[in-house]
């Protein structure tokens, strides 16, 4: 008795999965709840368990767009499946002993002297002629090795008429491996190109920038990190120090965390930070929810949490759903500056960048400081640039004063 194994739901919206991979080949012997396929979404990647012990009949194949509730295998009753027989050896052994009569009937049909194409460039390249040289292959064929010993004859003196012109030398083009390779866009990175377009055609997005002086936050972090470390059981990163001082500046402008719904402006009293992270199926978004409430502990322990589950396709719909503001750090793969896109529906991101030193002036004298640009995209319908710029410098005041965080001032 076979047990078909379907697409379950997986989200209100989502209609489809493409199967991405099988965990689990043909014939294999599987444990009930075993993972057998990992199934891809718009939004995110999960596994398809068996539903009892048996042998795995696949039925769809890696790269299929499956519909909710379609059959992507079945689970057989029974041990191993038998192995399928073996195709017959004998028409490939033929052909492999064909292959040397084959070739020499080919180089039969070549003339004594004639040289192979690469022999031929080599001569041409040497400038001797073929006629001089003795071949060494089939029937007097000259091969690249013939052409390679091939000394070189004395130059003669060309013949030119005195009208005739100077014949031009063809240029030697390199040669090289020339390929090229297709992939099927992943739902997930088809998802993300689509919102991208949406938000760049649909919002009024500008940005703004500043920079922040970084040696306040980094003269904390060398002083306390290791006693961070030892309580929190967590490193004491520049995210959680970014995500406190946004959460700080959404109370003062809430604009700048409120969103459009069809013709009204939706405002929220909490702050659920989204956190871009980089993972092997593209850019997800992961929420750290209430982040205005959380100490610096607490958002590292989030941060690490979310960032592990995105690097091992483990974030729920649940975890990537929602958010009033999303901070993105470019500055881990060496970004001085860029303008990054808003996140739908979403009005406005954070850019940060990577830390330079600079000399800059301070108190009236030039000093060398660990400087990083920031950048603040906004959707120009619900924030003005009074607000975004005010924003913008209140996370810069915060930041380059910490104290302020602990202090809520």
């Amino acid at each position: 008795m076979s047990l078909e194994i379907k697409v379950p739901p997986v989200g209100e919206s989502i209609t489809e999965v493409t199967l991405s991979s099988w965990l689990k080949k043909d014939g294999d012997t599987v444990a009930m709840d075993e993972a057998i396929a990992e199934l891809e979404s718009d939004k995110a990647t999960f596994e398809l368990t068996a539903e009892k012990a048996g042998v795995l009949k696949t039925i769809a194949k890696e790269g299929d767009v499956l519909a909710i509730g379609a059959v992507v295998c079945t689970i057989e009753e029974g041990g191993v499946a038998a192995a399928a027989p073996k195709a017959e050896a004998a028409p490939a052994e033929q052909k492999d002993a064909a292959a040397p009569a084959a070739a020499a009937d080919k180089g039969a049909n070549y003339a004594s002297g004639t040289p192979s194409p690469a022999a031929a460039k080599i001569l041409a390249e040497k400038g001797v002629e073929a006629g001089s040289v003795t071949g060494s292959g089939v029937n007097g064929r000259i091969t690249k090795e013939d052409a390679l010993a091939a000394q070189t004859a004395p130059a003669k003196a060309p013949v030119v008429a005195p009208s005739a012109p100077a014949a031009a030398q063809a240029p030697v083009v390199p040669t090289g491996e020339r390929s090229e390779r297709r992939e099927k866009m992943s739902p997930l990175r088809k998802t993300v190109a689509k919102r991208l377009v949406t938000v760049k055609n649909e919002t009024a997005m500008l940005t703004t920038f500043n920079e922040v002086d970084m040696q306040p936050i980094m003269d904390i972090r060398a002083k306390y990190k290791d006693k961070f470390k030892e309580k929190h059981g967590v490193g004491l990163g520049f995210m959680s120090f970014f995500t406190k001082a946004v959460t700080e500046a959404l109370k003062d402008w809430p604009a700048v965390g409120a969103r459009i719904e069809g013709e009204e402006v939706v405002y929220s009293n909490f702050a659920d930070i989204s956190i871009a992270v980089s993972a092997p199926k593209g850019l997800v978004v992961p929420v750290i929810r209430n982040a205005d409430s959380m100490s610096l502990a607490d958002i590292e322990k989030s941060v690490v949490a979310l960032a592990t589950k995105a690097r091992d396709n483990k974030l729920s719909l649940e975890e990537m759903t929602g958010g009033t503001f999303t901070i993105t750090n470019g500055g881990v793969f060496g970004s001085m500056l860029s303008t990054p896109i808003i996140n739908s529906p979403q009005s406005a991101i954070l850019g940060m960048h990577n830390i330079i030193e600079r000399p800059v002036a301070v108190n009236g004298q030039v000093v060398i400081r660990p400087m990083m640009y920031v950048a603040l995209s906004y959707d120009h319908r619900i924030v003005d640039g009074r607000e975004s710029v005010s924003f913008l410098v209140r996370v810069k005041q915060l930041l380059e004063d910490p104290a302020r965080l602990l202090l809520g001032v």
